[in-house]
């Protein structure tokens, strides 16, 4: 089977060091894995060749070397021709484009996997990025990975675990073996979508662990925000999905990915200098992530649209405070009030 990485940026560039080892390793898959690529100079040089000829991202993941059997290619259609498993992970509002790239270029038997941390509005609704992305490409398969993996981590051979939703449990299978390194352990759960939603819902509530650090606040009122974040995600899959499991927000894809991103990712930090510098978030993310896009502010917005369209919003305070403080330009200190009024307090 052959691997097709559709990204590179830090988290992108991370899991090609472990599918790229994998692939080397078990016959199953071919050896050469393409890596989609968004051309850039660096330096004079196009990122391409300095991955293809350096075996490093220099760009996303500096100091940390890919194996050589990862090749860069700069046109997605070019790279995802003959692959049998795409493996989705850029940022989620670059997907459509890319999708129109890859319409009826690829096999008809591949299938996908998603490690990316979104969600997308479709006429007023909710729609998963792999659903999305599966009606793009004529109702082609996606599954997702998500877990408490934050990129350099990963890279550099930190132990942690991750969570693939996959029903099938043939492809579960396959998708274990692809991703699955000692320091890097999958568990495959059914309840795909639940896996999916908690990657995205756990966004919002890491800007909100942001806000707490900037008006300095201290770690119990992060831990109730953590809880009360927690409890909102679970809400939401059970308003707007079926068959949810809860089981599944004890994997690595739920508390262990929320505790995770509300101390270490980049929507808590860039959350915490929206509130110390009071700079837009937009020039934030340039001055502060280095080319990467912030999902957090993003999803609190799509979220709120499918609330506000629904008249949920009273229930969902932490996730409305979130969106109105990024986008309304309320204050830092109504995240607060929402905290001592939560409807898990009533």
């Amino acid at each position: 089977m052959k691997v097709c990485i559709i990204g590179s940026g830090n988290w992108g560039s991370a899991i090609a060091r472990i599918i790229g080892e994998n692939a080397a390793k078990y016959d199953e898959f071919d050896t050469s894995v393409h890596m989609w690529v968004f051309e850039e100079m660096i330096d004079g040089k196009k990122l391409t060749e300095i991955i293809n000829t350096q075996h490093e991202n220099v760009k996303y993941l500096p100091g940390y070397k890919l194996p050589e059997n990862v090749v860069a290619i700069p046109d997605v259609a070019d790279a995802a021709k003959d692959a049998d498993i795409l493996v989705w992970v850029l940022p989620h509002q670059f997907v459509p484009k890319i999708c129109q790239q890859l319409k009826g270029k690829i096999k008809k038997t591949a299938f996908g996997i998603s490690l990316i941390k979104g969600v997308h509005i479709k006429d007023k609704g909710l729609e998963l990025i792999s659903q999305m992305i599966s009606d793009e490409l004529d109702g082609m398969r996606v599954y997702a990975l998500m877990g408490a993996n934050i990129a350099k981590e990963v890279a550099a051979g930190n132990y942690c675990e991750t969570t693939i939703g996959c029903s099938d449990k043939e492809r579960g299978a396959q998708l274990k073996k692809l991703f699955e390194v000692k320091t890097f352990r999958v568990v495959v759960v059914s309840d795909e979508h639940t896996v999916e939603l908690c990657g995205a819902l756990k966004n919002i509530v890491a800007v909100g662990a942001g806000f707490v650090d900037g008006l300095e606040l201290g770690d119990n009122t992060k831990a109730a925000v953590i809880r009360l974040g927690l409890m909102e995600m679970i809400a939401f899959a059970k308003a707007f999905y079926k068959n949810v499991e809860v089981s599944t927000f004890l994997e690595s894809c739920g508390i262990a990915d929320l505790i995770t991103t509300c101390y270490g990712g980049r929507n808590r930090r860039v959350a915490e200098a929206f509130i110390r510098t009071k700079k837009p978030i937009e020039e934030l993310e340039k001055e502060m992530l280095n080319g990467q896009k912030l999902q957090g502010p993003q999803t609190a917005y799509e979220v709120n649209q499918m609330l506000k369209k629904e008249g949920l919003e009273d229930r969902y305070p932490l996730f409305t405070a979130v969106y109105k403080i990024c986008y309304e330009g309320h204050p830092a200190n109504e995240f607060i009030e929402c905290l001592h009024d939560h409807p898990e307090h009533m």
